[in-house]
């Protein structure tokens, strides 16, 4: 039987585009370690692959997805007005692979980030349907259009919160896991409109997270700078890095849990 009074552990998923795709193998080696997860909140691609760990999708379901969708499966190029993808496209397969549940419906409480890009708030979604949060907080400004959500329009949650410490907190976690994906590769070939944006949203978040005061008890740094923002797929490299920055750290993450009573 759980102990309902030891510490609960949030997991606070970054964004970082195709890098985020070492989130899978962070999830499978937490699993490894039978480390509990009790929050979740996760920011733009931490957004997608911690709502589906939320519905009880397991990492290994999560890597055979992603290693079998096409890019074609989920873009829907559009008329530039907002964004070059309309994004209608991949809302659906959220959709779909999130079973159609709302935020209240998740097994593991979880909650998407992103920002009004009206005002500069950041947005905290915890309510109506997972697929339509997610969608808004993967909007990446320039290559997907903003979503209309909750009376507000809205853009990738990277812009005010690459990593969701502070959300994870809010929720009542009582030990943090910070999973950074944050890089860019300085020799990215930027050849057309989409690298452009690609490789100039990931420089600018790079810097924005060195000012950023940062509270967490772990964080978790995958070696991703190899990865580009738009290589989706290279899947088996994005999460073998997440699994060995787990294993990097597993002493550190025992040790924290067991002063917690947790393992």
């Amino acid at each position: 039987m759980e102990n309902s009074k030891r510490p609960k552990v949030g997991l606070a998923l970054g964004a970082g585009s195709a890098r985020g795709l070492a989130h899978i193998g962070v999830l499978k080696e937490l699993e490894a370690l039978n480390v509990p997860i009790d929050y979740i909140a996760g920011t733009s691609m931490g957004a997608l692959v911690g709502s589906f760990y939320s519905v009880g999708i397991k990492p290994e379901m999560i890597s055979k997805l992603a290693l079998n969708l096409s890019s074609g499966s989920w873009t829907d190029w559009s008329i530039p007005k907002k964004g070059l993808i309309a994004g209608d496209k991949i809302q659906e397969m959220l959709k779909i692979l999130t079973k159609s549940k709302t935020f209240e419906q998740t097994d593991i409480p979880f909650k998407a980030v992103a920002t009004d890009i009206n005002n500069g708030d950041c947005v905290v979604i915890d309510k109506g349907p997972i697929h339509q949060g997610v969608r808004a907080s993967i909007s990446i400004p320039g290559i997907f259009n903003p979503v209309e959500y909750q009376g507000r329009l809205l853009v990738d949650g990277a812009v005010v919160e690459r990593v969701p410490i502070s959300v994870v907190k809010q929720m009542g976690a009582d030990i943090v896991i910070a999973v950074d994906v944050t890089s860019y590769k300085k020799d990215a070939k930027v050849n057309n409109i989409l690298s452009v944006l690609m490789q100039t949203f990931d420089i600018m978040e790079n810097q924005l997270l060195k000012y950023k005061i940062i509270d967490y008890d772990i964080i978790i740094k995958p070696n991703v700078a190899d990865i580009e923002g738009m290589q989706f797929d290279r899947v088996e490299e994005g999460v073998l890095a997440g699994q060995k920055a787990v294993q990097d750290k597993k002493d550190e993450i025992l040790k924290v849990l067991k002063g917690g009573g947790i393992v």
